[in-house]
């Protein structure tokens, strides 16, 4: 029986990949005898594998069900940890297998959609300029699943918003900006000939926002009730910018987003603003990194190139200086 009162401060504890893969595999399946077959191995073998883990930290990591296992809270832990351990595992077989092709690696990166517009296409294409043989992939996504994502070590690094999770204390942000939300509509759209509105009319329009918990549509919704006015009800949710630019040119439907981004959409004439300035300002976005993962030379390289030009576009509060614990901070993720 395991001893959870086991100290085990001071002991050398390593893990085989093997005890690693049998480990997600328990936690994917919750079944021994799956994942034992799913790790080649026989069913005994896995719980012997099993007990000798538990009993090399002290702790259970699983509970024993009449039908299957459930992790533990020591075991969800770990699971987590042995989970960016072996993405990090399968980063340097593949930073090896490009070096060998004569390729320069890879770097899977995610951002927030305000910097998908400007700053992350000119780090892109500079650094491709200096290393035109690495492999870039960028995710655009909102600050939550992207901070998800590189808390598992599926991600480099992130452009995103901060949200306060204690899990997440080891990650490090640099600030680059804040932001603007702005009202846009499809050219031509009646209230784009007017020279001034007020929330009063936008709040009988029909509108396109970001799902409820973003913390985009929780500001919108706000700005309305501080005005004594009921959020508008006629709402179609999404932020799948295709299907947000399909529907604004098919329809009066209204759509509230960064300015920035806006003003992308603005110069290829796919929307035009609305006379209007909304009283929804937005949450600074900056650099998102782990503390506990060293760059690739291709990681490190992007990174550098977008930093270079959040400083020419932002200006000083682009500053690769300001580096906090993510646990400073308490915005929630848009």
């Amino acid at each position: 029986m395991v001893d959870p009162d086991n100290a085990t401060a001071g002991v050398d504890i390593r893990l085989k990949v093997r005890q690693m893969a049998l480990l997600l595999a328990l936690d994917q399946t919750q079944n021994l005898h799956q994942a034992a077959r799913q790790t080649h191995m026989s069913q005994p073998a896995a719980s012997k594998m099993l007990r000798d883990i538990e009993a090399l930290f002290g702790v259970p990591f699983f509970d024993r069900l009449p039908r299957g296992v459930r992790p533990t809270p020591y075991g969800t832990t770990m699971i987590r940890h042995v989970r960016m351990a072996m993405a990090n595992l399968e980063q340097g077989r593949d930073a090896v297998a490009a070096l060998r092709a004569g390729s320069a690696g890879q770097v899977n990166i995610g951002t927030i959609l305000t910097a998908s517009t400007t700053l992350v296409p000119q780090a892109l294409v500079r650094t491709k300029a200096i290393a035109p043989g690495l492999c870039m992939q960028v995710q655009v996504d909102t600050s939550d699943q992207l901070l998800r994502r590189l808390s598992m070590g599926q991600l480099d690094f992130l452009i995103a918003r901060l949200q306060s999770q204690d899990d997440e204390a080891d990650m490090a942000y640099e600030d680059l900006s804040d932001e603007t939300a702005c009202a846009v509509a499809r050219p031509q759209h009646p209230l784009c000939l007017r020279t001034e509105l007020t929330l009063a009319e936008l709040a009988t329009c029909g509108w396109i926002l970001s799902p409820r918990g973003s913390i985009l549509r929780h500001r919108f919704d706000m700005m309305f009730r501080r005005a004594h006015l009921e959020p508008p009800a006629n709402v179609i949710e999404s932020t799948v910018m295709t299907l947000v630019t399909s529907l604004l040119q098919q329809t009066d439907f209204l759509h509230v987003m960064p300015l920035d981004v806006a003003r992308f959409y603005v110069q290829s004439g796919q929307m035009a603003l609305l006379p209007i300035k909304l009283p929804c300002q937005m949450d600074s976005f900056g650099i998102i990194t782990r503390r506990d993962q060293l760059l690739s030379p291709g990681a490190s390289l992007l990174l550098q190139q977008l930093r270079e030009v959040a400083a020419e576009i932002y200006g000083d509060a682009a500053s690769p200086t300001d580096l906090r614990p993510l646990e400073a901070f308490s915005a929630p993720a848009y």
